[in-house]
């Protein structure tokens, strides 16, 4: 493989995200700057209280419920092309959540690449990976290890469904727990409206219905707070966050059995730690197969690796010929949107 070190990187790590001088600009910030390029929705990219902020169209209704109303707000399409210090900027589908991109970068002939969080994959609720060549990609390593390898979308949904079925028919309501925006509404569009009743937490009902207002097509919901609490819930199922479980609103549902849907729970002792009776692999970022096949797709001839398991994945592209760099924990480092539970979590 042709390897060519980018002597001068259009971007660079800095305490405040990845920085872009001749544009003026940072993409996914961890603080509060002027100008802000956001792959995403979720909270630990969308920074609050960022002046300006550059997203896809498609993440116009999660933008507008997530961040401030007194922020100046520009959308593209995918794929459309705008200029700024001389930057051509572009965004392309990342298949991570609803409106999740890619942001494309060019400058002098070379192209850069910031994935954001991506996945490969089928996924009724957002639009699909695209690769995007490039000179440069950054990459997220959150599952970059060998261990992690999903199954079939549908695999997973069926299973879920066969264990809400066998709740109905034990008189247990069933709990689903998925992160608010993003997990939530694509194990709705998996779940099967003929088996029950199909409920929402709060934070859980917020992020349905700005999907339902950007045309995304979700099985009917109900909120539980229009349920009163005298009512029977067996044979229901109810999406909710992680933070709801063991508190004193999971009492009104009477007996139970618990779930939660992530990539975690294919360690062994995740679920133990959750405390929940099942777990589903279910998760909105690519696994190690993912991550290979897409940088592969994009061509790069330099790789930052970010976002999780950054040395291992970084060793394993130089095994590849690639030249690859971790950006250490100093830039970035967290797990799969825990941080998307904590802003949500009161909501009921």
């Amino acid at each position: 493989m042709k390897t060519v070190t980018l002597l001068q990187p259009l971007i660079q790590p800095t305490q405040h995200g990845l920085y872009c001088e001749a544009g003026g600009f940072y993409i996914d910030p961890r603080s509060p700057v002027e100008r802000a390029i956001v792959t995403h929705a979720h909270s630990d990219h969308a920074c609050y209280g960022c002046r300006h902020y550059l997203g896809s169209s498609r993440s116009r209704e999660l933008f507008r419920l997530r961040l401030s109303p007194d922020a100046e707000f520009q959308f593209l399409d995918f794929g459309e092309m705008i200029q700024v210090g001389g930057v051509k900027i572009s965004l392309h589908p990342a298949g991570h959540i609803l409106g999740s991109a890619m942001v494309r970068l060019e400058h002098h002939g070379h192209v850069t690449l910031v994935s954001g969080d991506y996945k490969l994959g089928d996924d009724a609720t957002c639009d699909a990976w695209q690769p995007v060549r490039c000179d440069l990609m950054v990459t997220e390593s959150t599952f970059g290890l060998p261990i992690y390898r999903w199954d079939e979308q549908q695999q997973t949904f069926d299973q879920i469904n066969a264990w809400w079925r066998q709740c109905r028919d034990e008189g247990k309501c069933a709990v689903l727990y998925g992160y608010a925006v993003g997990k939530s509404q694509r194990l709705l569009s998996g779940l099967d409206p003929s088996i029950g009743p199909i409920l929402t937490h709060g934070a859980v009902e917020k992020g349905t219905q700005a999907y339902r207002d950007a045309g995304v097509i979700m099985p009917p919901t109900t909120y539980v707070s229009e349920v009163p609490k005298k009512n029977s819930f067996a044979g229901s199922i109810v999406v909710a966050v992680p933070s709801a479980h063991g508190t004193t609103w999971m009492r009104r549902f009477g007996e139970v059995s618990t779930a939660m849907a992530s990539g975690w729970m294919m360690i062994r002792g995740a679920r133990r730690r959750r405390a929940v009776d099942r777990g589903f692999v279910l998760s909105d970022h690519a696994d190690w197969p993912g991550l290979l096949s897409a940088i592969k797709a994009c061509s790069p001839e330099q790789v930052w690796v970010t976002h999780g398991y950054t040395e291992v994945l970084s060793r394993h592209l130089q095994s590849l010929g690639y030249d690859a760099e971790a950006l250490g924990s100093g830039y970035r480092n967290r797990v799969e949107d825990e941080d998307d539970v904590g802003d949500v979590a009161a909501s009921e």
